[in-house]
C-alpha cells in the first residue's frame, strides 16, 4: 500500500453494491477508474464490525477544507440518491470516492475544480448507518 494514502475500511454490503454499480459503467469511465482502485485497497468488514468513525455509504460527514477553513457537511450517496439540495455527494464524484472509507481525522490531498490542490480532512462522522443499526439499507 502507498504510505501516503490513508487506510480505508468498507462494509461488505457497501462493497457488494459498489461493485455492482461499477459493472454498470464502461471500463474507461473516469468515475470507475477513480473508485475501483480505492475499493481494491480497502479492508472489508461485516457491517456490524465497521468502526463508528468510518465514512460509509449514506454517512453524513463534516469536512474541513484546510486552506479556507470551510467545513461543509455532506452525505455520501449512490448516484440514484442524488438530489438538488447540494447536501449530497455521489460516490462517483471525485470527492465522494476520495472520502469513502476514511475515518475521522484522516486527511487527503484533492484537486479542486479550479485546479488548486486542497487538503481535506474528515472532521466528524455525524451519521453512519452502521452505527445507527441500519445494516441492511
Amino acid at each position: 500500500m502507498n504510505p501516503m494514502l490513508p487506510e480505508l475500511t468498507l462494509s461488505s454490503l457497501d462493497l457488494d453494491r459498489l461493485e455492482l454499480l461499477l459493472r454498470s459503467l464502461s471500463a474507461s469511465d473516469p468515475s470507475r477508474l477513480a473508485l475501483e482502485p480505492e475499493l481494491n485497497r480497502a479492508t472489508v468488514l461485516e457491517p456490524a464490525a465497521v468502526p463508528d468513525n468510518v465514512v460509509t455509504m449514506n454517512s453524513t460527514i463534516r469536512l474541513r477544507l484546510l486552506k479556507s477553513g470551510e467545513e461543509p457537511c455532506l452525505t455520501l450517496v449512490y448516484p440514484k440518491d442524488l438530489d438538488a439540495s447540494g447536501q449530497k455527494v455521489s460516490v462517483l464524484a471525485p470527492v465522494g470516492s476520495a472520502v469513502l472509507g476514511l475515518k475521522e481525522g484522516d486527511r487527503i490531498h484533492w484537486p479542486m475544480p479550479d485546479g488548486d490542490i486542497q487538503q481535506i480532512q474528515v472532521v466528524q462522522v455525524l451519521y453512519q448507518p452502521e452505527r445507527s443499526g441500519h445494516l441492511h439499507r
